[in-house]
């Protein structure tokens, strides 16, 4: 076969494609069109919702950021004068805190940030006495499927517990935040935790154990150092 018949054949067989095609197209024009516009709809959808999320997200770390601030702002010297952004003890800034925390986890909920939120609402009812309420809100934040955000509130918990005389709760607590440690609660830190708790309860023998562990697996780090300190002379 020469080289002007193949290319003859060649153009024949893309002709025909391309009329089976063209044909195929014709007769389904309906479906075809039904099919391009939902699928122009569902992009649009999804381009939407990443944008929305974007937004959202944006104005959530916004207000969150904006309650940690009240969170982290200065107290006033006892006899100075009032200044916008100081508080006039403790209390006052911690109620304006949970006030915006408990605003960002409501608006927010559904967004990592309002989870965040939620946990730190629970720590301001905490340091405002208001127990039951820090238990509610700090055990939302616990079930939370991220770790970092759980072992925080699980160590809040926990802290609550052996405050309000439900040590073996705390108990139960600390060991599962040694047993699944976490960026943000390190299993020495739990074991030090607990280690205190022993102590209180004057179980010598066991936070002591508890503080050589630490020392050992810690030699260099914070928790070490701590560890080291509580079984120096004198303790």
């Amino acid at each position: 076969m020469d080289t002007r018949t193949r290319h003859a054949l060649k153009k024949d067989k893309f002709a025909l494609a391309a009329a089976t095609s063209a044909s195929w197209v014709s007769v389904h024009r309906a479906s075809v069109v039904r099919w391009s516009i939902t699928a122009a709809a569902v992009l649009v959808v999804f381009v939407g919702a990443l944008v929305y999320w974007d937004v959202q997200s944006a104005a959530a770390n916004n207000a969150l950021g904006a309650a940690m601030d009240v969170y982290a702002a200065p107290l006033a010297t006892p006899g100075a004068p009032p200044e916008t952004g100081v508080y006039a003890n403790a209390v006052d800034r911690a109620k304006e805190a949970n006030r915006q925390f408990l605003a960002v986890a409501g608006k927010y909920g559904w967004l990592p940030t309002g989870a965040n939120a939620r946990y730190f609402a629970g720590v301001t009812y905490e340091e405002l006495g208001q127990n039951t309420t820090a238990e509610t809100e700090l055990k939302a934040a616990a079930n939370s499927s991220n770790r970092n955000l759980s072992n925080l509130a699980k160590l809040a918990l926990a802290n609550l517990d052996h405050q309000t005389g439900r040590d073996s709760q705390a108990i139960a607590l600390y060991n599962q935040l040694i047993a699944n440690p976490s960026v943000t609660v390190s299993a020495p830190v739990a074991q030090l935790d607990l280690a205190d708790l022993y102590a209180a309860e004057g179980k010598r023998d066991q936070a002591r154990a508890l503080w050589a562990k630490v020392e050992d697996a810690d030699k260099q780090g914070a928790a070490g150092s701590i560890a080291a300190q509580k079984l120096g002379p004198g303790q």
